[in-house]
């Protein structure tokens, strides 16, 4: 198995998730959140999408923001929509949905968007409809993996699947990950019809406290699926081993801030 097998685009589409273990170890992914929504300038009565809530932790602090507003948490996951139920109750609304097929009643004021879109492979289609379900003059405001992140990691993944062992189960896998450069996604966005487009990169190096759990939940599910349940966590740990030590995940966040042009 080739190591680009794991850098183009991977036609999965929503998937299922852990979402109990990806909410005990996501901290990175949380703080991450969090840095992205204090760049959130709230009145405190819009109403915000947060496109892939995950668990609810980050859309948990949204929530707390918007005392006047609403808060809609999307996600492509019935377990992780589950999860985000539990920790916020009637605090919110809900609704299990690719997003590139999200459809909304009326339009809001911002979509926000914390780890995901790097998991939709069409990211033309994905801004296309993010801008629709904006109201003109609405604002996108997202963090994404971007391009070269955990670059060491697809090498391990690469190397791992290319043992005969797991290969034979994985010979028509995709890419796990779409990460763009602000060069590819400023274009994209523009085109979809967004203007005062500003993307960047940012660094963001992370090593696990629990790093089997880590990588076995947060980025190694589409394949662990595709594999025999005896053979997932040997998969994982092999993952591990030829990483070597320290185990540091070298993730690289695209910001992405733009406005819904005016009709």
């Amino acid at each position: 198995m080739a190591e680009d097998q794991f850098k183009q685009p991977m036609n999965t589409g929503a998937r299922e998730w852990d979402a109990q273990t990806y909410d005990e170890v996501s901290d990175p992914q949380f703080e991450w959140g969090m840095e992205v929504l204090e760049r959130l300038e709230l009145r405190g009565d819009e109403t915000v999408v947060d496109a892939g809530a995950g668990s609810g932790r980050v859309t948990e602090q949204l929530v707390e923001r918007l005392p006047e507003g609403r808060v809609i948490a999307v996600d492509g996951s019935a377990a992780m929509i589950e999860k985000a139920k539990e920790r916020l109750g009637g605090s919110a609304d809900y609704l299990v949905s690719d997003l590139v097929a999200l459809a909304l009643p009326e339009p809001v004021d911002i979509v926000f968007s914390t780890a995901t879109f790097h998991w939709i492979p069409d990211h033309d289609r994905l801004f296309r409809q993010m801008r629709r379900v904006l109201r003109p003059g609405g604002r996108l405001v997202a963090q994404c993996g971007g391009k070269g992140n955990v670059a060491r990691h697809t090498e391990a993944v690469a190397a791992v699947a290319a043992d005969p062992e797991y290969g034979q189960h994985l010979s028509d896998s995709k890419a796990l990950w779409n990460f763009a450069s602000p060069e590819e996604t400023e274009p994209r966005l523009d085109a979809a019809g967004f203007t005062g487009v500003r993307c960047w990169l940012q660094p963001k190096p992370v090593e696990p406290s629990c790093p089997l759990e880590f990588i076995s939940t947060v980025t190694l599910g589409p394949i662990l699926d595709q594999l025999p349940e005896e053979k997932r966590q040997p998969f994982a740990e092999a993952v591990l081993a030829e990483h070597g030590e320290p185990f540091v995940l070298d993730y690289v966040r695209l910001n992405i801030e733009a406005d819904a042009a005016q009709d």
